[in-house]
């Protein structure tokens, strides 16, 4: 188990490394195996340069990157907060509530969100070029939304599901409301269900390149759009530090927030394994 477990961690570890010793390596070390260690995986430390972070953080692949970057975190979270408040009542709405069509929904939802990407870019790009939503980023929220919503209707309610409702009752027998009750009583029970939907939702979101491709040009551009417009000093010149660079930082905020809510997330994971 633990030798299983210690290939699965290297097979996941090692392209991550790949990816950061493109990002560190010169020109000279790329085109030159004698300039690297470890069989040509990692530069010299005489021959590790950062110079393409600067590039892209400061020097002339800024222009490109930067404003993507920051297209990515405003359009992801707001995507992400929205999905996850939506979701959340909706969620509590189908687990607490007995009304008719409400499998209907659940069905719905997940049949959306497994429903084929490239099918929706068509009709989205001639609608948005015609009602203005075009390069904006309430044109890219509007369609993730349609992929993370669903999902997190789907995660949520399960959650909801689990929850002892007599907690709920037992609130309002006190003299709360029935809004008191949902806010102090519900939701804390429910969040790492909550977290854990909210980074799912966010991971959706973050990594998608059909949407950002197809329906942005250069104002609301995102980062995995943009790294496909990143070019070389010549035509025969092929940008791999920089896009690696690229990758490591739009790696770093994913890797930020597990660390920051991974009891959360593995309590959130946890409780659906076990009560589900």
């Amino acid at each position: 188990m633990g030798i299983a477990s210690l290939f699965i961690i290297l097979f996941t570890i090692i392209p991550l490394l790949w990816i950061f010793s493109l990002s560190v390596k010169s020109t000279e070390a790329q085109l030159d195996p004698s300039l690297n260690v470890f069989g040509n995986f990692f530069p010299k430390p005489s021959e590790m340069t950062f110079k393409n972070y600067e590039l892209i953080l400061t020097g002339g692949a800024s222009e490109l990157f930067v404003p993507a970057l920051i297209n990515s975190l405003v359009v992801c979270l707001l995507a992400t907060v929205i999905a996850v408040v939506l979701a959340m009542f909706c969620a509590y709405a189908i687990a607490r509530l007995d009304f008719p069509g409400k499998k209907i929904i659940l069905v719905t939802a997940l049949a959306v969100s497994f429903f084929p990407v490239i099918s929706l870019v068509t009709p989205l790009f001639n609608v948005w070029s015609k009602i203005g939503l075009f390069d904006t980023r309430i044109g890219l929220i509007i369609p993730y939304l349609s992929l993370t919503l669903p999902l997190a209707i789907w995660t949520l309610s399960a959650f909801f599901q689990q929850i002892p409702w007599e907690m709920e009752q037992a609130a309002q027998v006190d003299g709360a409301t029935s809004w008191q009750a949902f806010r102090k009583v519900i939701v804390p029970l429910a969040s790492p269900g909550v977290f854990t939907t909210a980074i799912i939702t966010f991971f959706t979101a973050w990594n998608d390149f059909v949407f950002a491709i197809s329906l942005t040009s250069d104002k609301a551009r995102t980062v995995p759009a943009a790294l496909a417009f990143f070019t070389g000093a010549s035509q025969f010149e092929q940008p791999f530090g920089a896009i690696s660079a690229a990758a490591v930082i739009v790696t770093i905020p994913v890797v930020i927030l597990v660390l920051l809510f991974q009891q959360r997330i593995v309590s959130g994971l946890t409780s659906g394994a076990v009560k589900g």
